[in-house]
This record gives C-alpha cells, structure tokens and sequence, in this order.
C-alpha cells in the first residue's frame, strides 16, 4: 500500500547520502520533496504541515550540524517523527479486570468487519484466550451466515441466536451474548455490528444503543484503508457520534495510495491497534508504528518476520533442523526440501523479502517471483530416489532424464537444480568449518573470523604465512631457535600443534566464546527455546 510512499522517500534520502555537511538550501529542498511524497500518497493536509515543520525544526538544529553523517540523522529524524504520527508506541487490548473482556466493532458496511471478527477471533484464540463472536449484525442480508463461515474457518464459536436479514433486535442479541460468554468461560467477546453505505443517523443511533447495552472495554473503529481521504472524515464523524478507542485498519495489502491511514491517528488522536494485511485469517497482528515506519522507509521489518517464524515452527522442528544444520554430516537433498517446506508455510515468498532492508529497490524482481518455481523444485527432488538424495553425484545423464520425466519438468532443470545444490553444500560446509561466508571476512569468535574486515584479513593472513624473520644477530638468532623450539616442546606436551579458537573481542564476550557457540563455531541450538504460544 505504501510503495509509491516509500519509493518517493528512498529517491529523496538518496540524494542526501555522501554529502559531508547540509547546508539550509539541502534541508529545504529535502523538506520539499517529502511534503510532495506525503501529499501525493493522500496524506492530509494538516498532517503534513505539521510533519514537514518538526522535520525541519530538528534537521536545522544542533543534533544534524554536529552530527559525523548529516544525511543519516536526516533520515533518522525522518523515521522518529514518521514513528509518532503513526502511534508512537503499540496499543494493545486493555483487558478487563472480571471476565469477559467486550470489544465491540464499528464501521461503514464493506469496511471488512466481518471478517475481521475472525481474523480478531483467531488472534486472541493464539493468544491462550477463549473468545466468542456475537453476530449483532442483523440488518446486511447474510451477515449472520458470513459470520459462522468465517468463525468456523478461525476455530471460534459464534453466537448467533437471530437468523439476521432484517430480523431480530441487535441490541438484546449483544446483551444475551455476555451472558452466554460468562455461561461457557468465554473472557472476550467479539460483537460485530451492522454498517451502512455511508453515515446515518439510524446507524449511529444503533450502534450507540448496543454501547450503552454491553459497556465494551474496548470499541474498535474498522476502516478501509483503501478509501482515501473519506476515511479522515468517517473516522471522525464514528469519534463524534458513537466514540471509539482504537482504530482497526483494513485492506493494508491493496494498491491504493494509503496516506489516508497515517492521517487517522493525528486527526482523531486514536492509535492504530489492529492491521489486516491479506484476504487469510492469519494475515492480521497488532499494529507496530516503529516496523510501519521502518518499512515505509526501506529499512525492513525483521522483528515481523521473526515473530511470524515463532508462530509457525513447532520447537521440535526448530531443534531438529538447528542439530542438523550443526551436525558434521553434509546437506543433502532431502533437508533442502525440508527448509524450503518450512519457509514455503511463513507465507508467500515475495511477502518475506518484502520485509527485508533495502528490498524495496528490487520490488519489481520480488513481485516476478513465482511460486510455482518452487513446486517445480519439490517435484525435481520428490523423483529422486534416496539414494540420490542423500549423495546427488551419482546422478547421472540417465538418471537426470528419468527424473525430469517424473517430475514433469525438463533435463535441464534438473540440472540446473543439481548444480546449484552443489553450490550451496559447499557454501555449508564452509560456513560449518568456520570459514564465514564465500567472499565475506568471517564472523568474530568462529574459526577464519579476520578481525578488521576482509582487507586487513588478507595481510594477516599473509604475514602468517611468512612466519617470523630470523635475525641476523647469531646471538639473537640462536635466542629465536632456543625459544620457537621451547614453544614446540610446550604444544606437544599440550596434545599436539592445534590451531586454537580465536577468541572474541572484550566487548563481545571478554575473550571468550559465548554460550550457544559450539567447538566449531557453529550455533548449538539443541537448547534454544520458543516463546509459548
């Protein structure tokens, strides 16, 4: 949604980077290009006034004129106060003291509170809760039925005692509905309410009886991210006449400009608590301002990534892998298909490199990325016997044939799949020895690790080699002789010439190795715990 955002401001920091000092004229110009990359992505009017004047305020002060790279603390200026338009810090759910726990949902019909009833039922069910949806939407034809589909998709129950389609008064339906959370243990009910075409008064009158019926802990404003500018004066019309809490937003995954959202929260002063992303009832989480703006601006959402690994991968499965990955045995066939089935289920490929730094530079190649190029993988090694997946060299010309005709593919994608797995063992196997990387210094505390970077690496490297120089003093030369064989004498006694662990920098270990890093420098995961579920 954010793209044209985040293109216009990539353009405009790029400018900036190798410029030793800014000079007023560079401030102002940058000032100008983002108030233009804010204006066109839809964002309110006031909002970027207000922004564009703290930017300018901070950038023309003390922390940019001292700072050693001018055009970095620009852009952090530029992250931090994107950061507190969006929220600041993240809202999360106020729950209540004695059970159940009422969140109440509001908004235009087609905003998606339907569905995002579930995708809320299903989040606070991962949570360890035990929510019940209320379907108080009685007046949309099949509302109620929507909401027992999506409900039994999410594996939450849905109270639905009125068939809906204009029959039934949504206010008792709310009221009973807190009693029958209370009779089964349910400690969060989820109550979705009807919408109309636009704001009435029929409506709002509606959804303020049910407020004064259940008093919600929490009243969720569900908007569409995708309506522009509307979606301010919605926002703050649903504030005026019924009030809410936070704000939900919707549709976060579609092509629209989007600047409407950033405006939402400074307008009605409500922080941003829930974001849908995708058309799946997993594609929802709570809204992080800080990731939002890191994203927007290129720099990548890993923590997102991360967490959405914890959710998906069982502790077995990540102590399975970890152990193989450290074990001395090489990589073969069948633990690539393994990893690729492991990441295949985070979700689709171009989403996950999506939220690394930079990648929004390479979106169109990201955006070519097909999936089915991966089934074509699946199928290549599922035609393989295991024999040839445990030791690929002895697949040979006939061998390639039978399995691109398996597989339904052609020779030289098999071999193409071959050559590139020989690749990868061998960049394994030299990451598992120590060695870092191909073309990359190494990491400190594992075996190759060149402190210094890979240039100073080298003339280390060099000078070992060359060993010391003999003097050319016969005194000093005997004195050298009597101390490299002392130093020989010593290794023996020790157990042999054996190389030794390099040891970390003081700052990151004191000399030691740190706990988790095994003898050969490999990361000993056979302990590593998830967070609980």
């Amino acid at each position: 949604m954010f793209e044209t955002l985040s293109d216009r401001l990539t353009s405009v920091f790029s400018s900036l980077r190798g410029k030793g000092r800014l000079s007023e004229e560079d401030i102002n110009a940058t000032a100008r290009e983002i108030r233009l990359a804010l204006l066109e992505a839809d964002v309110a009017l006031p909002v970027v006034r207000s922004f564009i004047a703290q930017v300018k305020e901070r950038a023309q002060g003390a922390e940019v004129s001292k700072a050693l790279n001018p055009a970095q603390q620009v852009i952090k200026i530029v992250n931090e106060e994107l950061v507190e338009i969006l929220g600041g810090e993240t809202r999360e759910i106020r729950f209540a003291k004695t059970p159940p726990t009422v969140i109440m949902l509001a908004g235009l019909q087609g905003a998606g509170k339907t569905t995002l009833a579930g995708k809320l039922g299903r989040w606070l069910a991962a949570e360890r809760n035990t929510p019940l949806l209320v379907a108080a939407d009685l007046q949309r034809p099949n509302a109620v039925t929507q909401l027992q589909v999506v409900g039994e998709r999410a594996g939450v129950p849905v109270f639905a005692p009125e068939p809906g389609n204009g029959v039934g008064d949504p206010v008792a339906v709310a009221r009973a509905s807190i009693e029958q959370a209370r009779r089964n243990n349910h400690n969060v009910v989820v109550i979705d309410t009807a919408g109309r075409l636009g704001v009435d008064s029929e409506m709002m009158q509606q959804a303020a009886d049910i407020r004064d019926a259940v008093q919600p802990d929490e009243i969720l404003f569900v908007v569409d991210a995708m309506i522009g500018q509307d979606a301010v004066n919605t926002a703050q019309a649903f504030l005026d006449g019924v009030g809410y809490d936070a704000v939900a937003l919707t549709k976060l995954d579609g092509d629209a400009r989007g600047g409407a959202a950033l405006s939402i929260r400074h307008i009605t002063g409500r922080p941003i608590m829930f974001a849908s992303t995708g058309e799946k009832l997993e594609d929802f989480d709570l809204f992080h301002p800080d990731r939002m703006a890191s994203r927007i601006l290129d720099m990548g959402d890993v923590l997102t990534l991360i967490e959405q690994a914890q959710r998906t991968f069982e502790e077995d499965e990540v102590a399975k892998m970890a152990s193989t990955l450290a074990s001395d045995d090489d990589f073969t066939l069948d633990d690539f298909l393994q990893q690729m089935a492991m990441v295949r289920r985070l979700g689709p490929i171009s989403n996950l490199l999506g939220m690394m730094p930079g990648m929004g530079q390479m979106r169109d190649q990201i955006g070519n990325v097909d999936e089915k190029d991966l089934d074509r993988i699946a199928a290549i090694i599922q035609s393989m016997t295991p024999e040839e997946r445990r030791t690929p060299k002895i697949i040979n010309g006939s061998r390639r044939l039978r399995i691109a005709n398996g597989s339904g593919t052609q020779v030289s994608d098999v071999n193409g799949l071959v050559t590139r797995f020989f690749e990868a063992q061998k960049m394994m196997r030299q990451v598992k020895a120590g060695g870092g990387m191909p073309g990359m210094p190494g990491m400190p505390g594992m075996p190759g690790a060149l402190p210094g970077g890979r240039k100073k690496g080298k003339a280390q490297a060099k000078k070992a080699k060359k060993g010391k120089q003999r003097s050319g003093n016969p005194l000093k030369a005997k004195q050298q002789e009597a101390e490299r064989a002392a130093e020989r004498q010593r290794r023996r006694e020790e157990g042999g010439d054996q190389q030794q662990m390099p040891q970390l920098p003081p700052g990151l270990g004191g000399g030691q190795l740190p706990p988790g890093l095994g003898g050969n420098g490999v990361p000993d995961l056979s302990n590593f715990k998830l967070p609980r579920k």
